[in-house]
């Protein structure tokens, strides 16, 4: 019995007239979930980097050439408020892994693109994130996945 299985017996046992069932669900996702961003941290720590910088730089690679973004299509992409992404931004300008350059569409605004140590830092960082992440879901086959990936889509109602 794990962890999760006693605390679900023990509010069975208490509170027979409550369903905890998803008590267990939501436990055990949530758990996993702190495990694998445990690990992911562990990987963009490796390259000098957290989640936060690493979805901002990951934000700006995926982009395209040449691998600028206006802060307001960076709030977008990573949800997170304009406070947040100023200090984010002003952070990676700090190591150097992100410019300011003016914005040749709005002459009030600048695009933040990556410089070319934080493009090489977010490709080396990407290739070891990608396979810390297959290594994570590797006890799941390929129909594992896809189905687990399906019932998440739909609890999450984007199916």
């Amino acid at each position: 019995m794990d962890h999760v299985e006693r605390i679900v017996e023990q509010w069975n046992r208490e509170r027979p007239d409550l369903d905890v069932a998803p008590m267990a669900l939501i436990g055990r996702l949530g758990r996993l979930a702190r495990a694998w961003s445990r690990e992911m941290e562990a990987t963009f720590a490796r390259h000098g980097l957290n989640a936060a910088s690493f979805d901002l730089l990951a934000t700006l690679r995926r982009a395209g050439p040449p691998y600028a973004l206006s802060p307001g299509a960076l709030i977008e992409a990573t949800m997170v408020t304009s406070g947040t992404i100023t200090n984010r931004i002003d952070r990676l300008v700090a190591a150097g892994l992100v410019e300011r350059r003016p914005n040749p569409q709005d002459g009030r605004g600048f695009l933040v693109s990556l410089t070319p140590e934080g493009f090489s830092r977010i490709d080396a960082c990407v290739t070891d994130h990608v396979a810390t992440q297959a290594r994570l879901v590797a006890p799941l086959d390929a129909a594992d996945r896809a189905a687990l990936e399906a019932l998440l889509r739909k609890a999450a109602g984007t199916t």
